[in-house]
C-alpha cells in the first residue's frame, strides 16, 4: 500500500478556531457590499450605473496586475473570461442597474435568491446534493430578508428588480464555478485578474450606453476610492477565500450579511425607520446564517482519505483533472 505524500489530493479538517475565522472573514465581504447601495445613492454620480460597476473594479484590478506581473496562461484565459464576466462585469453592472433605481433594502432582497441559486448549481456543478439544513436555511434567508425590507411603501421598479434577480444568477453561477476551477495562483492575483477582466469587459459597452462622466466631485472620488479599495478589491479577495475554505453553500448563507448591513445604514445614517417586522426579518436573517454554518460543519469532506482502490497518484491525478 503506497501512502500518498502530504498535500497530495488530500483535504484535512479545518480547526474550529481556523473554521471561525474563515467564516468571520468571509462575512466581511457581504457585509461591505450592503454598504454599495447607501455609496451609490449618495456619494456617486447619477445615471452612470454600467460606467461605475466598471470604475470600481478596473483600476484596482491593473494596479495589482502591474505590481504583480502576472498573467493568465493557457486555459486560464478563457476561465478569466468567464469568471471575470460573471463575478464581475455581469454582477457589478447588475447591481448598480438595481441600487439606483430600487431602495438598497428592495434591491438586497431579490439578490437573496441567490443562495437558493448557490444549493443548486452546486448539484448540477459540483454533484454536490442539497442538504436539508442548507435548503431550510436557503429559504429562511430569503423570506427573512423579505420581511426585512419589503413593506407597502417598497417601491418596485421593474427593471430593478430584474437586473438584481439577474445579478444573484450571475454571482450564484460565478460563486460555483470559482470553486470548481481551483486557481493555480495566488488569491491576489486571482482576485486581480477578475477585477480587470470584468471591468474592461464593461468599460465599452459602458461608454456606448451612457458616455463619458463630465463631472467629478471630491465627494465622488472618495466613494470610488472607498468602493475600489474596500467594497471590491479587499472584499473579493475575502470572498474568492472563503469559497476555496468554505462549503459553498454556506459561503452563499453569509451573502445574506449584505441586505442587513443596508438596513441598518438605511435606519443609522438615512433616517429610515425599521419596524416591529423588519427586526423579526434580522432575527430570521442572522438563525438563517447560522442554519447555514452548521450545514457545513455537518457536510462530510470528501477526499478525506485515500480511496483503497487507487494508487495515490491516481488521486491525485483526478484531483487535478478536476481543477
Amino acid at each position: 500500500m503506497v501512502l500518498p505524500r502530504a498535500g497530495a489530493g488530500v483535504r484535512s479538517a479545518p480547526t474550529p478556531t481556523g473554521a471561525f475565522s474563515d467564516v468571520l472573514l468571509t462575512a466581511l465581504a457581504p457585509m461591505s457590499w450592503g454598504t454599495t447601495y447607501a455609496v451609490a445613492t449618495e456619494f456617486l454620480p447619477p445615471g452612470h450605473p454600467l460606467l461605475v460597476a466598471s470604475l470600481r473594479s478596473l483600476p484596482i484590478g491593473l494596479l495589482l496586475i502591474v505590481g504583480l506581473r502576472k498573467l493568465p496562461k493557457g486555459i486560464w484565459w478563457w476561465r478569466m473570461l468567464v469568471l471575470g464576466g460573471l463575478n464581475i462585469g455581469v454582477f457589478q453592472a447588475l447591481l448598480f442597474v438595481a441600487a439606483y433605481r430600487l431602495p438598497g433594502g428592495v434591491a438586497a432582497t431579490a439578490g437573496a435568491i441567490q443562495p437558493l441559486l448557490v444549493v443548486l448549481f452546486s448539484w448540477l456543478i459540483l454533484s454536490e446534493r442539497p442538504r436539508r439544513p442548507s435548503m431550510i436555511a436557503a429559504i429562511a434567508g430569503f423570506i427573512g430578508v423579505g420581511l426585512l425590507v419589503l413593506g407597502p411603501s417598497a417601491r418596485l421598479d421593474a427593471v430593478g428588480l430584474l437586473a438584481a434577480i439577474a445579478g444573484a444568477v450571475a454571482m450564484g453561477l460565478g460563486t460555483v464555478l470559482t470553486k470548481r476551477w481551483q486557481p493555480p495562483v495566488s488569491l491576489i492575483v486571482f482576485t486581480a485578474w477578475q477585477l480587470a477582466i470584468g471591468g474592461l469587459m464593461l468599460l465599452p459597452v459602458a461608454l456606448l450606453v451612457e458616455g463619458p462622466i463630465t463631472e467629478l466631485s471630491r465627494t465622488n472620488l472618495w466613494g470610488f476610492v472607498y468602493l475600489g479599495l474596500i467594497g471590491t478589491a479587499l472584499a473579493y479577495a475575502l470572498w474568492f477565500r472563503g469559497i476555496q475554505r468554505l462549503q459553498t453553500s454556506a459561503v452563499a448563507a453569509l451573502g445574506l450579511m449584505s441586505p442587513v448591513v443596508a438596513t441598518l445604514i438605511g435606519y443609522l445614517f438615512l433616517q429610515q425607520t425599521l419596524t416591529p417586522v423588519q427586526l423579526l426579518g434580522v432575527v430570521v436573517v442572522l438563525g438563517s446564517v447560522l442554519l447555514g454554518q452548521q450545514a457545513r460543519q455537518a457536510q462530510p469532506l470528501h477526499h478525506c482519505c485515500p480511496c483503497p482502490q487507487a494508487p495515490a497518484f491516481e488521486i491525485t491525478h483526478q484531483n487535478h483533472k478536476l481543477n
